[in-house]
């Protein structure tokens, strides 16, 4: 399987290692993976135990120490996960068949998260906000919570702030598939980490990117369109629109303008996009896409985008659960990011193998393809696992790595109840979303659109 994903060893030519350098590429990323892989809690007997893995398949490991292989992964790991991340996408486009485009687009999640990280030294000077507590939101609550909070207690004084590692995930929507990602400190900027992505990225023709309600503001959106991109957003009571009318029933196609009077000030130009209410479940939704032609993003396919959305919530929930990353183990920061990078890929990869499989069985036996949304990361990581455990066996009939990533599946049977919790607490910060502040445009402000447009068209 590994030879497949890297059969061109190519991609690590242009990289520079040192003269004495003894392990080859490929080797450690093998290693590494089967690290990551591993369902040990202890990082030093997961390493144990992907050794003694990468000796029975290649009759070697790259390296024979703990403190060997975190040192290389150190040096090498943001360089490795960039080429493999291109990698990815390229597999992803090869065997993606009918889910790699969704009609004409090829859509593109982006979300955030986060994983806790021991309590040391160098995780807290890495990871916790410098200014924790003191931010608007954090004295609203103060402030909301003023008569139920504890009075001040020398004998049991508050805990510090937990440190935690920010993961924005950039998601494959029809193939359910991580892209790329960004880590970062608990206090990151996620759509900062976006934009960076945008640069650094590769993307295709046609691309959607598709986010919640996090994701606003002219900077962010100007990138995705600079980048060629389109983009679709759930927007709320937090973005401030202009019209020609006020009224939303009124609008003529939906479409409105995105311009900050920052914006205005510097000459900047307009955003024209298009605004769009639709029912999700119960919801109102109001969405904004830069697609301005009905013709090209119909309502029936945004309704179909925001929907598949969620599965980016999935993905995080099988990184902490399904690997157990919740809580990560590393007590040196830059051990942490390395020990998060290699799991996601770790999870990535898994999944990657098992639609693989599943294709690919039901090209031989003429089925329609499955739906990516029916694959199992527990079952694929499981299936992993048991094959890295039984490398000196001869696995039985139907029980080998091909058969059983191509049978990680979900469960097929009719719920009787509802899955959701039978106790959920309301939370009292977390306000109704609302819809866009819509304004009509001024003449003042007309005549200045009018003057820009004819500056840019000259």
């Amino acid at each position: 399987m590994l030879d497949w994903f890297l059969s061109d060893e190519d991609i690590f030519s242009k990289v520079k290692f040192h003269g004495n350098t003894s392990w080859l590429p490929k080797s450690l990323v093998w290693l590494a993976l089967c690290w990551a892989w591993s369902e040990s809690r202890n990082l030093t007997d997961a390493f144990t135990e992907a050794v003694g893995c990468c000796k029975i398949i290649s009759t070697s490991a790259a390296l024979s120490t703990y403190q060997g292989f975190l040192g290389a992964l150190t040096r090498w790991t943001s360089e490795f996960i960039r080429l493999l991340c291109l990698l990815l996408q390229q597999r992803m486009e090869e065997i993606g068949g009918k889910f790699w485009r969704i009609g004409r687009w090829v859509p593109i999640a982006f979300d955030g998260s986060r994983s806790t990280a021991p309590r040391t030294r160098a995780n807290e000077k890495a990871f916790c906000a410098a200014n924790y507590g003191s931010g608007k939101t954090a004295q609203y609550r103060k402030k909301k919570t003023k008569g139920m909070r504890r009075k001040k207690n020398e004998k049991n004084p508050p805990h510090p702030q937990e440190p935690q590692v920010w993961i924005t995930l950039m998601w494959h929507l029809g193939l359910r598939l991580p892209w790329m990602w960004r880590l970062g400190p608990s206090n990151s900027s996620e759509r900062a980490h976006v934009i960076d992505m945008l640069h650094a990225g590769k993307f295709p023709k046609n691309t959607l990117f598709c986010g919640d309600a996090g994701f606003i503001g002219y900077p962010l959106w100007s990138e995705i369109l600079d980048c060629g991109g389109q983009f679709l957003i759930r927007v709320g009571a937090n973005v401030s629109l202009l019209s020609e009318h006020a009224d939303f029933k009124l609008l003529r196609k939906g479409l409105v303008l995105c311009w900050p009077k920052a914006m205005m000030r510097s000459h900047q130009r307009p955003l024209r996009l298009r605004l769009v209410k639709v029912r999700i479940g119960k919801l109102q939704v109001c969405l904004l896409t830069s697609v301005l032609e009905p013709a090209n993003l119909p309502t029936k396919q945004i309704i179909q985008f925001y929907k598949l959305r969620w599965g980016i919530e999935v993905e995080f929930r099988g990184l902490k659960q399904t690997l157990d990353r919740a809580k990560l183990r590393s007590r040196n920061a830059q051990r942490l990011l390395v020990e998060l990078d290699w799991s996601i890929m770790a999870m990535a990869v898994a999944e990657l193998f098992a639609l693989k499989e599943q294709l690919a069985v039901s090209s031989d036996r003429h089925r329609p393809p499955p739906d990516p949304a029916k694959r199992s990361l527990a079952n694929a990581i499981r299936a992993l696992r048991h094959c890295l455990r039984n490398l000196h066996n001869i696995p039985e009939q139907g029980r080998d790595l091909r058969t059983l990533l191509a049978a990680a599946v979900t469960d097929s049977y009719q719920r009787k109840a509802a899955k959701r919790a039978r106790y959920r607490p309301p939370n009292p910060d977390k306000k109704p979303l609302g819809e866009p502040k819509l304004r009509r445009i001024t003449r003042q402000e007309k005549k200045m659109l009018h003057a820009l447009e004819e500056k840019l068209a000259a």
